[in-house]
């Protein structure tokens, strides 16, 4: 049996119904986009773990951000198989894989970010960088996890 295509949310977004949740959400979006990193990095980020973690509202959130940002059709349309695309550099697989390991914490067994995962972002990225692509990345799924939870569709404004 078919789920029904969700066309309008449960409820109106969380962040949106508290009133000062929002406010934070802002300030760390503000801080993850002055730590050194690359647009397009972070919303690679953000694209990949929305992927993972099946958030409709999340991937088109994500597509359109990073067009914003200057990416190009050619590389958004293999983020979900980024490890056999001759698209990407060094520094965003390095990126990409941390937010999968970061994104599946329950498929590992052992540390769910492995060292050799660390090793290779830690070589790409300072410590600053580091702290705003993790920020993304627990940001992104923290957003997957309510759209997933009140079924806001793909497109769907706030």
């Amino acid at each position: 049996m078919n789920a029904a295509i969700t066309t309008t949310a449960r409820m109106k977004n969380p962040a949106l119904v508290l009133p000062d949740a929002m406010k934070g959400i802002q300030n760390i979006y503000k801080a993850m986009y002055q730590g050194g990193v690359s647009p397009q990095i972070l919303e690679l980020v953000h694209l990949r773990a929305s992927q993972i973690n099946g958030c409709s509202a999340c991937v088109f959130a994500g597509v359109a951000g990073a067009k914003k940002h200057g990416e190009t059709d050619e590389r958004l349309h293999v983020v979900a198989a980024w490890r056999e695309a001759p698209f990407f550099t060094d520094e965003e697989r390095a990126a990409l894989t941390l937010t999968e390991a970061a994104t599946r914490i329950a498929d590992r067994s052992g540390k769910a970010v492995p060292d050799e995962v660390w090793n290779e972002a830690a070589d790409h990225f300072n410590e600053e960088q580091l702290a705003a692509i993790i920020l993304m990345i627990g940001l992104t799924n923290f957003f997957n996890r309510i759209n997933t939870t009140i079924e806001e569709p793909a497109g769907a404004t706030w």
